[in-house]
């Protein structure tokens, strides 16, 4: 009866130290991160945008880990970031007697900062642009119809890869 309590009890002292964490995140010695507002510096300017991306990065970063964002000041880490590229792109152009695009691509390219404040970490701090497009194709419907979709998931493509960078060092 002895061995079988002290089995159970090594086996939940074992399982209780070991821990996997699907977003392969790593927050190591940090407990605040503060992400300041991306500013919008692109030839073609989307008034929401910047915010989009900015609350999208926060968005995951929230769910993915136990991190507590700061809304002020300085955190154990940072990021902040610039929209550098907007564009919208006539892609799959169509054979006919005057050729048509099948579908647009929008392109969107933000430059981050990155900054972890943990002296022994340090050197994961970085300054890298990322860029992520969509293709819509053309279906009749006005192009302002389709871009808040397009939009949506070019920022949930950017908020992943620079969330990676920062916490997964993909």
């Amino acid at each position: 009866m002895k061995i079988k309590i002290f089995a159970l009890i090594l086996i939940a002292t074992i399982l209780s130290a070991c821990s996997y964490k699907f977003s392969g995140a790593s927050t190591t010695g940090l407990k605040t991160v503060v992400v300041r507002v991306f500013e919008n510096n692109a030839p073609l300017v989307v008034p929401t945008l910047s915010n989009q991306i900015t609350e999208s990065l926060k968005t995951r970063i929230r769910n993915q880990t136990k991190l507590i964002i700061s809304p002020t000041g300085e955190g154990d880490a940072s990021f902040e970031g610039r929209i550098t590229g907007y564009d919208i792109k006539p892609v799959a152009l169509q054979n006919s007697a005057t050729p048509t695009s099948g579908a647009n691509r929008l392109t969107i390219t933000v430059s981050v900062k990155y900054k972890n404040n943990i002296k022994e970490h340090e050197k994961e701090s970085f300054e890298e642009s990322f860029t992520k497009y969509f293709d819509f194709p053309i279906s009749g419907a006005p192009i302002q119809t389709l871009l808040p979709g397009a939009i949506e998931n070019i920022n949930k493509q950017l908020s992943e890869d620079i969330f990676n960078r920062a916490f997964a060092q993909w």
